[in-house]
């Protein structure tokens, strides 16, 4: 037989502490020993909404204080190096070939090829020219197709274009090589490339 255990008069008193915090489902059948019927809870206190403050419109780096005499820290462009370089050759003869009076040797077309392909055309080619005792020849290699869209980084146009100046400079082409500048436009301008040879000991 299982004892009923009474409630003490610490928990009732319990009961309904606890009881007041809570809400019956049926009021109705609440026994009268279980106390007055618990007051329901306080509506919840509703917080004042607050709006976050306007930010003004504003540039990324517009605070950025720039010294514009000392312009972009950016790699010299390839027409700025060929401009640049001493010339090695006979100023006077340097003159009529950058306007174009001295006739090319001999020429070279490596428009269309791969690096690959190029490189080692390019330098079968200028060893047999100085060979031969040629002085002038003239390297084409196109302009390059433009991209659509080059990015935040530039990229140079060409790559024939720009790589044929350090083949030349490379060895063992460099020690052939007195000069290289960019033909006149009746050779082929930007997209070709004067060479002009050591003479051969």
């Amino acid at each position: 037989m299982v004892r009923k255990r009474r409630l003490s008069e610490e928990d009732r008193a319990l009961w309904r502490l606890v009881a007041r915090t809570t809400r019956p489902l049926h009021p109705e059948r609440m026994p009268a020993s279980m106390g007055p019927e618990p007051k329901p809870p306080a509506a919840p206190m509703l917080r004042k909404t607050v709006e976050p403050e306007s930010i003004p419109p504003f540039r990324i780096g517009q605070a950025a204080k720039l010294d514009q005499s000392k312009g972009h820290d950016l790699a010299h462009t390839l027409e700025t190096r060929l401009a640049g370089q001493p010339v090695r050759m006979d100023k006077k003869t340097f003159g009529r070939m950058k306007k174009g009076k001295l006739r090319p040797e001999r020429k070279i077309d490596l428009h269309g090829m791969t690096l690959a392909r190029a490189h080692p055309a390019l330098a079968r080619f200028i060893i047999a020219a100085h060979a031969d005792g040629c002085r002038l020849v003239l390297v084409v290699t196109g302009k390059g197709k433009r991209k659509e869209d080059d990015g935040p980084i530039p990229t140079p146009r060409g790559v024939l274009r720009n790589q044929v100046p350090h083949w030349l400079r490379q060895p063992p082409l460099g020690a052939l090589i007195l000069q290289i500048t960019d033909a006149h436009i009746s050779h082929g301008g930007s997209g070709a490339y004067y060479v002009y040879l050591a003479r051969r000991r």
